[in-house]
């Protein structure tokens, strides 16, 4: 009798958010798995022109996947389809390639994050439907793009246990609306003269931040600065490919 393979887990939703060459003709998967955050597996022979694996091997498509190993590099058995199709083409496939690699980065493996995958599912599924507008509501898009973007960078952070205090300044006092800060990464908001770091914005930024509101459009170009250099800092000196894509596009 053929043995069980160890740590084997079956019928797991899974997205693709990378691959790369492994040897001759296999490669190493980067998945997102709901219930063990990501991971990295080996896709033996998916480089080969007739590999059933090759053509399951797409980003933005909820999977259902099968692995075994007890090392960092398992070996990855199948995928299937686990939902719809989701097609997203343009600038909102860009950001999708976007929230990719801010995953890569960030996330460590094997720890798992159940909200930050269903988050992420559920923004692609908002990246679609902002493909499904006429003409006159293309010019609206962008925006809608940079606000989604926005709500997705902090959720992460937020997910990832690093501070973003909104509410609050770093004294514990309650954030002013009409009053301007400066907001330093591992700090929070205080008062301009506290520090020359961070990013300066206001009070009723952070606090629309926080009611998931950014309707205004200082609210927007203030929370595109202050993501950016949270993000720069918690990424280090190497910067995000897709990123200086999306600023080339549209400022997003």
């Amino acid at each position: 009798m053929a043995s069980t393979p160890l740590h084997k887990h079956d019928n797991q939703p899974v997205y693709v958010l990378h691959t790369y060459p492994f040897k001759e003709t296999s490669l190493v998967v980067e998945l997102f798995s709901q219930q063990f955050g990501r991971l990295a597996a080996v896709a033996k022979g998916a480089r080969r022109p007739h590999s059933a694996m090759r053509g399951m091997l797409q980003s933005f498509q909820m999977l259902s996947g099968a692995w075994s190993g007890k090392n960092e590099l398992k070996t990855l058995h199948s995928l299937d389809w686990n939902a719809g199709l989701t097609l997203l083409k343009g600038e909102a496939l860009m950001c999708g390639f976007y929230m990719n690699e801010l995953l890569l980065r960030l996330l460590p493996r094997e720890d798992a994050h159940e909200s930050l995958f269903e988050y992420y599912d559920t923004t692609l599924k908002t990246l679609a439907k902002t493909q499904d507008s006429s003409r006159e509501e293309a010019l609206v898009n962008g925006k809608n793009l940079a606000i989604i973007l926005r709500r997705f960078e902090l959720k992460l952070l937020q997910e990832m246990g690093y501070a973003v205090p909104l509410l609050a300044d770093e004294n514990d006092g309650a954030i002013i609306a009409d009053k301007i800060y400066r907001y330093e990464a591992e700090y929070g908001a205080c008062d301009l003269n506290a520090t020359k770091n961070g990013v300066q914005l206001s009070g009723l930024t952070l606090l629309n931040m926080a009611k998931d509101d950014y309707a205004d459009s200082q609210t927007q170009n203030q929370s595109k600065q202050l993501m950016r250099y949270l993000l720069a800092h918690y990424l280090g000196d190497k910067p995000l490919h897709t990123r200086q894509l999306l600023i080339d596009l549209q400022g997003l």
